[in-house]
């Protein structure tokens, strides 16, 4: 299952980058899920096929922390507002994939949706930061709150 999903995500994420219309970036972010209080790494993709409109593909790794850890990868999609030249608003809606593990026995994997809101702060041509407030609805009741601060770096 783990396989299918990381197919059809790379498998998206290559058509959409086929598309060549607009920006490409990538980031590295910090995160935090309220579920257990865990703490996390990431890395993202952000795509812009068309104006305004970008697929952002998502890892995030999240640290052992009471005897949780876990793993999330996201397929979201976003919709610039721009507030002015150097910064823009952008609600978040997608998909997301998720495995926790308690006291390293065998995780579960559930599926869900995520929902919220990303702040993008432009500093120059190549380099932005942006902080992002998501909901994760997840499935056997695993809903949390997830926060992100990060860098995209653009190509």
């Amino acid at each position: 299952m783990k396989k299918l999903l990381l197919i059809v995500i790379v498998a998206i994420v290559s058509m959409v980058a086929r598309a060549e219309s607009g920006d490409i970036c990538a980031g590295v972010q910090f995160n935090y899920g309220s579920k257990h209080t865990l703490m996390g790494l990431g890395a993202n993709m952000v795509i812009e096929p068309v104006n305004r409109f970008r697929v952002a593909p998502e890892f995030i790794y999240y640290f052992k922390n009471n005897h949780w850890e876990g793993y999330n990868v996201n397929l979201n999609f976003h919709y610039l507002v721009r507030v002015n030249s150097a910064s823009n608003f952008y609600p978040i809606l997608g998909f997301s994939y998720a495995n926790y593990k308690y006291e390293g026995i065998k995780g579960d994997d559930r599926f869900g949706a995520n929902v919220g809101v990303g702040y993008e702060y432009i500093i120059n041509n190549q380099f932005r930061f942006y902080v992002e407030q998501k909901f994760q609805a997840l499935s056997k009741d695993w809903n949390q709150s997830v926060s992100t601060l990060g860098v995209r770096y653009k190509f």
